[in-house]
């Protein structure tokens, strides 16, 4: 089996998954999401488009229901034996079939948790879900239970974070080598992802952010590409990912000499981050993070061009982000503790005078205090 972490390791998530069912009082689960089959078993695959199911009892019988093409995908990555099979066909229900795995397992009329909030949970297949369970089950929300045990990370996860952070540097390099005026943004994200994939590294969970010109206030990956002008701005995000695990950087950075603006919001957008990263710490909230962007962006007149978000956990994430919980927003009250990755950003988009201005970077938080993975130099990046 190809799996990348020991035995001792999921027994250890295992364990703590079955007592946080027990506080929950939950019979069984029904876990739907990709990340936390993966964290749990190991199971790794893009087929979660589809109907798939990993069914655990509170005794911690697994069993996983997916279509054929997964079957050898799930022998070869992950520790679970009982793997079923749904057919595929024009009438194929596999919500019928998911509720006959129940019954096999002793499931009848049991309080069972299930991971609504999902991508492998389409709207289509929960109405079946609901109707084949309708009197057969009491199904409850437990969309978080595993993500908050995903938040915290064991030591041979931090192994794979910082082994991302490095890559995520590597692709940094890569950009700033490669940027400047006349440069094709095709040449700037080709060396990213050389520089990631020639080491060793994964296909990230969302495409890289890229975007010059105009397209630098842009947060979201768009098609089409530019080449750089004499004088321009160019807005990258990125991550480094290794067997899933991801460690993002954020930067915007400047083709000739910057506008004033430029330099103007660059002093506040490293103020605001280093405020933040001083909130990194166990004790704080995520609400007291994006407390902190705020106040600063506040300070410097720029709350207009600022976000209603400054950053989120990073960890093993599946297609189509790489966004975990918690995120950084306002009152949130989700509390920082140990062994958490965080991604803080900190993103101006002056759409008056079309200037953007974007730094971030990742940090693993500490008994007392945050520590910088990546990005270790926060001076702006002139090319």
């Amino acid at each position: 089996m190809a799996l990348h972490f020991t035995p001792a390791e999921f027994a250890r998530r295992r364990q703590a998954l079955l007592a946080a069912m027990q506080a929950e009082r939950l019979d069984a689960l029904f876990l739907f999401q990709q990340e936390s089959m993966f964290w749990l078993t190991g199971y790794d695959t893009f087929g979660f488009c589809f109907f798939q199911c990993l069914v655990v009892k509170a005794d911690g019988t697994m069993a996983l229901l997916t279509r054929s093409a997964d079957l050898r995908q799930a022998q070869h990555t992950s520790n679970l034996s009982d793997i079923r099979i749904w057919k595929d066909g024009r009438d194929a229900n596999p919500a019928v079939d998911l509720l006959a795995l129940a019954r096999d397992l002793g499931l009848g009329n049991k309080r069972i948790g299930v991971e609504f909030e999902s991508y492998g949970l389409v709207a289509s297949n929960y109405r079946k879900l609901e109707a084949a369970f309708a009197a057969q089950a009491d199904l409850v929300d437990a969309s978080l239970i595993v993500t908050r045990l995903r938040a915290v990370k064991s030591a041979e996860e931090i192994t794979y974070v910082r082994r991302a952070a490095a890559l995520s540097d590597a692709a940094d390099r890569a950009a700033l080598d490669t940027i400047r005026a006349g440069a094709d943004e095709g040449d700037i994200l080709a060396g990213q992802h050389n520089a990631i994939f020639a080491d060793g590294g994964d296909y990230p969970g969302n495409e890289f952010i890229i975007g010059s010109g105009r397209d630098a206030l842009l947060c979201r990956y768009k098609s089409g590409r530019r080449k750089l002008e004499t004088q321009d701005q160019i807005t990258l995000e990125f991550a480094g990912a290794d067997r899933h695990y991801h460690a993002a950087i954020m930067r915007t950075v400047a083709v000739g000499k910057p506008r004033p603006l430029h330099l103007t919001y660059h002093t506040a957008a490293r103020d605001a981050l280093l405020a933040c990263e001083a909130e990194l710490k166990p004790g704080r909230t995520a609400g007291d993070v994006f407390a902190a962007h705020a106040r600063v962006f506040d300070a410097h007149g720029l709350g207009q061009h600022r976000l209603n978000a400054c950053g989120y956990s990073l960890g093993a994430k599946f297609t189509p982000s790489w966004m975990d919980w918690p995120m950084f927003y306002e009152a949130n009250e989700w509390e920082i503790v140990p062994g958490m990755v965080m991604f803080a950003h900190m993103i101006l988009m002056d759409s008056e005078t079309e200037t953007a201005m974007c730094l971030g970077r990742t940090y693993l938080v500490g008994e007392h205090g945050a520590e910088a993975l990546n990005l270790p130099d926060l001076d702006l990046a002139i090319r």
